[in-house]
């Protein structure tokens, strides 16, 4: 089971980044895909997951309305779309595949919003 991030970068605040996250090894359609990430110094946060199906998408508040998850299982690969960035989204963003007992986790991408 593998999880790899990407997309992660410097933006100005305002801009937009899509982080991207390619998934092998496993039946990726059949599992519910999240994004979390880790501020310096701060625990781990839940940002977005979207079901396996129904397309069903759920966002934190801190990011609802700028940021959106999606996903293309012909391409096993789930998105998050992030726009108007503010300082304080600048973390390690991580992709977290789940089903019942099982999980997997990428090793994450950094984005960082300074001017």
């Amino acid at each position: 089971v593998q999880l790899v991030e990407s997309g992660g970068g410097l933006v100005q605040p305002g801009g937009s980044l899509r982080l991207s996250c390619v998934g092998s090894g496993f039946r990726f359609s059949h599992f519910h895909m999240s994004w979390y990430r880790q501020a310096p110094g701060k625990e781990r946060e839940w940002v977005a997951s979207i079901m396996s199906v129904g397309n069903v998408r759920k966002h934190a508040d801190s990011v609802q309305g700028r940021f959106t998850i999606s996903r293309d299982n012909a391409k096993n690969t789930v998105y998050l779309q992030m726009n108007s960035l503010k300082l304080e989204d600048t973390a390690v963003y991580y992709c977290k595949a789940h089903l019942q007992d099982a999980e997997a986790w990428g090793q994450g991408t950094q984005v960082i919003v300074s001017s």
